[in-house]
């Protein structure tokens, strides 16, 4: 699918959704916001309400699906339950499965690594990381994993947890759009 979307369902931790969107839109990604319900607002996992770009029937009408490149971007944030609800979608995990297979690029942060990317195939020798406690899924699949912050491992980027979500989206927009954007987008904001 054409295009840079970050995903919302009810659970979903806000600061590891809202600092990628930050930096990435500071970097000039066009990164559009889905609820995967009919209604665009969404609460995170703190209570804190939402508004989406799109609802998930705006997105699956509006979506380019033909054409994909691994410049084009399925983002999941964590937070529980908000990454079960993702995986939840049988439509979404249906779209992801095309995306990835035709080579475009999906991240994912905390639990989604393991419970959203973990229905991808093919992970076996995957360098990936996430939350503590959701590794033994990822290990299972044979994914290399690492306690490292961020790890990017071709067209799959995963982050550990909030306290790294700047960094992931940093290492989204390096992998996007290259390594002197991100570089000035953590240059401006203090890093």
């Amino acid at each position: 699918m054409k295009g840079a979307y970050i995903f919302f369902a009810n659970g979903f931790e806000e600061t590891e959704a809202l600092a990628p969107i930050d930096v990435l839109r500071r970097g000039g990604v066009d990164l559009r916001i889905v609820s995967i319900y009919d209604d665009r607002t969404v609460t995170g996992s703190h209570g804190i309400p939402m508004v989406a770009d799109m609802s998930f029937g705006e997105f699956l009408e509006r979506a380019e699906l033909e054409g994909t490149a691994a410049g084009d971007l399925m983002l999941f944030p964590g937070g529980m339950p908000g990454s079960t609800n993702l995986a939840a979608c049988d439509k979404l995990m249906e779209l992801m499965l095309r995306h990835y297979e035709e080579g475009g690029t999906v991240a994912a942060i905390c639990a989604a690594p393991s419970v959203v990317l973990g229905k991808l195939p093919g992970l076996e020798g995957k360098t990936m990381t996430c939350y503590d406690g959701f590794e033994p899924a990822l290990l299972e699949k044979g994914v290399k994993y690492t306690k490292d912050g961020v790890a990017e491992d071709g067209n799959i980027i995963t982050g550990r947890g909030a306290g790294h979500a700047i960094s992931f989206g940093l290492a989204i927009l390096a992998h996007l759009k290259g390594k002197e954007t991100a570089d000035k987008v953590a240059k401006s904001i203090m890093l």
